[in-house]
């Protein structure tokens, strides 16, 4: 078992399990299932699928915007 977590992690963790409609152990698990799923190979696909989805897209550099809202 985990010890010394932070009880606003716990709180969150305990809404998240709700949402789901799962106990707080099985949200765990879960998490925990999730967190290890995900290989190399399929964290590479996933990297090319998004950029798959912004393919061909200009996005402008937003430093500008960045600093004159730091500015304020």
């Amino acid at each position: 078992m985990v010890s010394n977590v932070d009880p606003s992690i716990v709180h969150k963790l305990k809404l998240r399990a709700r949402r789901h409609h799962r106990s707080f152990q099985a949200e765990l698990r879960a998490i925990l299932e999730q967190a290890v799923a995900l290989s190399v190979a399929g964290a590479r696909a996933k990297v090319e699928e998004v950029r798959a989805m912004f393919a061909g897209r200009r996005f402008s550099d937003s430093a500008a915007l960045i600093r004159r809202d730091r500015a304020r």
